[in-house]
């Protein structure tokens, strides 16, 4: 088995981490699911019963800017941190292709 070396290591760690981490974070609380409501039909009473559709969700501007202005500030760390892994992988393939080298 080829001997990895501290940098490769730490980018594996780290690589490791966001793959576990991430599915967590982006997960929805279960109270932020709604639940939904039965309809009752025609063929499940046997008479016509008006089905009526719940009324969709009210949305408030102000969440609606926080929620926008924390989505941009993932999607900001998220490319900080692809920026890194880029760089460890670049600084890892120079010092491996130096020491082939020689």
């Amino acid at each position: 088995m080829p001997k990895r070396s501290r940098l490769g290591q730490l980018a594996g760690l780290i690589a490791a981490g966001l793959v576990v981490c991430a599915p967590v974070a982006q997960a929805a609380p279960a109270a932020a699911i709604p639940a939904a409501s039965p309809v009752i039909t025609q063929a499940a009473t046997g008479h016509e019963v008006p089905s009526q559709v719940p009324p969709g969700p009210v949305l408030d501007p102000a969440e609606t800017d926080k929620a926008n202005s924390q989505e941009t500030k993932n999607k900001i760390i998220a490319g900080v941190i692809a920026v890194v892994l880029l760089g460890l992988v670049i600084l890892g393939r120079r010092a491996r292709s130096k020491k082939k080298k020689s």
